[in-house]
């Protein structure tokens, strides 16, 4: 008699390549899906993006050539006023509110798709540029900013200037 219960993998069903196997993957993966697609605006781990619930960030894309360091930022719905840029020699901070939404109302109810708040997105340069050089132009929901390159570099408010 043992007092202790024992089974083989085999009378488990737990040998590798058997069905219950793949069984229990399956479910797991199910399981999983369930998850994610039943609770959308719940908080998401840091590694997905922002989806429906999260904070608005711009989209950006960032260029350089041999002398100069691009940054184009999408900012659409945004006034020029309420956008600040800021650059030290090896970041740049795009800061601002988009402070309308549009908005419908209809029988007591509101609908609202606009992603609206307040962002701010700190760029890391892939060299330092001269905080002197550079510019910021606003022109139908698309902030341009140029850097020009330097060796050394200190910090610099940038005004923007609308089109």
């Amino acid at each position: 008699m043992s007092l202790i219960p024992f089974r083989t993998k085999r009378a488990s069903g737990m040998e590798p390549g058997s069905l219950a196997t793949l069984t229990d993957f399956r479910n797991e993966m199910n399981r999983l899906f369930e998850g994610f697609f039943s609770r959308p605006l719940e908080p998401m781990p840091a590694w997905f993006p922002p989806a429906f619930g999260g904070p608005w960030l711009p989209a950006i894309d960032v260029s350089e050539t041999d002398t100069l360091v691009r940054v184009r930022c999408e900012l659409p719905g945004v006034d020029p006023k309420d956008v600040d840029v800021s650059v030290s020699e090896d970041r740049l901070v795009i800061a601002g509110e988009k402070k309308s939404a549009a908005e419908t109302t209809t029988d007591g109810m509101t609908h609202r798709e606009a992603h609206y708040g307040s962002f701010s997105r700190a760029i890391p340069l892939p060299e330092a540029v001269d905080p002197a050089k550079v510019s910021a132009k606003y022109d139908k929901g698309v902030l341009i900013v140029e850097m020009t390159k330097s060796p050394s570099g200190t910090s610099r408010k940038i005004p923007v200037q609308a089109a």
